[in-house]
């Protein structure tokens, strides 16, 4: 009888739509520039909410999952469960498992093995990665970072996009990059001295991972490396290829290295291993081998095969590929960079500071202020943004269900552009959105440029953070963008 394989049955990525050019880098500050650009959240972004847009574009509007594990170096809170927030603005069942894989890069592994095992035992779970990689100014983690999330859901059956044939691990303990809790950024021993450790790690990954898989390095197609040590990373892929080309039919092309996207994203730690799987199934064709290689504090390798699901899952997804994503960015000035990220303070507007979300109005209130959900009254049918129990038309009591309106589209009915608001990044786009379905939202704009937006404009609803407070609580909600985000044609002024 055929076993049923285990793996990837949907996936997502989200990159922030701003692009970090690192040519400004240096002309800002004579040095620690280079070619290329980096993804840039933007501050009204972090790892938890580019958490939940990779959740959204994984698991469309069916919601399929059992549990969630969200993996981050970069946590927006400690001691508090980042996860239980991504699963909230997800929408799933309070029966749906959230856990926090947290601190270190390597926990984006971490949480795919968690995800695959779980998955295997029949709990379709998914594994949400993201990270905000930040770095002093001027260092080479401020030029070769990224900042982006991805998702991917494991179970079993016929539903398997792609199946996990092979996973091999290698750990060791060596001081390579270290950050202490409360600092923005990593600290890193000369890099000469791990380059060494993480290639003979990595060889025994790979070598487990294919011997589990029944494949020698002549079987793979394609290739994936990652990791936050740029020079090991480059190394181990040209050892790869003189490995495989040793062995395979056409010594010139062993196997197609996938991008890793180094010039136009940057590295993304622990979301990394994501998006390189999914960029390489934004390709593949079935029955295709993948491996997966990441470097962090040790070396993990997944072996991964195409199935003949592949090409339905993405011709009938609504997200947007990665690289459609990659060419789809937005330049963002390097001072307006420092400020989001914390390392050029600039006078805040004269207003008071904005008060901290109450908790309990917030908990009695988590389906809209997480999920956005409305109400709709069973009586007339009116909907209603917020939900309410009495309905404004017909005044029933009670006879409201609830409606999922964040994967619906609307138009702007009207807005302005406010310069005296609170924001990191003015002006503050107030709108107000009607949707299709009935109802109306007030809310903020973001990834948008007041100048060109218009009355009428289509916008999809994102989960973002409205501010943090002096004590250190996120307001997250939801906001409005813009429905085919900017090119690069449109520079930000």
């Amino acid at each position: 009888m055929r076993t049923p394989p285990i793996g990837v049955t949907a996936y997502g990525v989200y990159l922030p739509i701003w692009r970090l050019q690192r040519k400004d880098i240096g002309a800002a500050l004579g040095s620690g520039g280079g070619h290329g650009s980096r993804s840039a959240a933007a501050d009204d972004e972090d790892s938890t909410s580019m958490g939940v847009e990779a959740g959204r574009a994984a698991l469309g509007r069916a919601g399929r999952a059992s549990g969630i594990v969200f993996a981050t170096a970069t946590a927006a809170y400690a001691d508090k469960s980042n996860a239980a927030i991504v699963h909230a603005a997800l929408g799933l069942d309070r029966s749906v498992s959230a856990y926090d894989f947290v601190g270190a890069s390597r926990s984006g592994v971490g949480a795919i093995v968690a995800a695959a095992d779980a998955g295997a035992a029949g709990r379709p779970t998914l594994a949400v990665l993201s990270d905000v990689r930040t770095g002093m100014p001027s260092s080479a983690d401020e030029r070769e970072g990224g900042d982006g999330a991805a998702a991917l859901l494991f179970g079993t059956g016929d539903d398997v996009v792609a199946a996990l044939i092979g996973h091999g691990s290698a750990s060791a303990e060596f001081l390579d990059r270290w950050r202490i809790p409360g600092e923005s950024s990593s600290k890193l021993w000369e890099e000469r001295f791990a380059e060494g450790a993480y290639l003979e790690l990595a060889k025994e990954a790979v070598d487990g991972a294919l011997k589990a898989a029944g494949l020698t390095m002549a079987d793979i197609d394609r290739v994936a490396v990652g990791g936050l040590h740029r020079r090991a990373v480059k190394a181990f892929a040209k050892s790869l290829s003189r490995e495989a080309a040793a062995h395979s039919v056409d010594p010139q092309a062993p196997f197609l290295l996938v991008d890793d996207l180094s010039d136009t994203i940057g590295a993304t730690g622990t979301a990394q291993p994501g998006i390189l799987l999914a960029t390489a199934l934004d390709e593949a064709a079935p029955e295709e081998t993948i491996l997966i290689v990441n470097l962090a504090d040790g070396a993990d390798a997944l072996v991964f095969e195409a199935t003949a699901s592949l090409p339905a899952f993405r011709e009938n997804r609504t997200a947007k590929s990665v690289s459609e994503q990659v060419t789809g960015g937005r330049t963002v000035d390097y001072q307006r960079y420092l400020t989001w990220r914390g390392y050029l303070r600039r006078e805040a507007p004269r207003r008071p500071d904005p008060d901290r979300p109450a908790a309990p109005p917030s908990a009695r209130n988590a389906d809209w202020k997480f999920g956005l959900a409305a109400s709709r009254c069973r009586s007339c049918g009116t909907r209603h943004m917020p939900a309410i129990r009495v309905c404004r038309h017909c005044h029933s009591v009670d006879q409201m269900d609830r409606e999922r309106v964040a994967d619906e589209r609307g138009t702007i009915a009207t807005y302005q552009a406010d310069l005296l608001a609170y924001t990191l990044s003015p002006p503050l786009i107030g709108a107000a959105v009607n949707f299709a379905g009935g109802g109306r939202l007030m809310c903020e704009v973001t990834d948008a440029d007041a100048s060109t937006l218009k009355i009428g404009d289509e916008v999809e609803m994102t989960f973002r953070r409205l501010y943090t407070t002096g004590d250190g609580v996120h307001n997250y909600f939801w906001k409005a963008r813009p429905v085919g985000r900017a090119t690069d044609a449109d520079k930000e002024a």
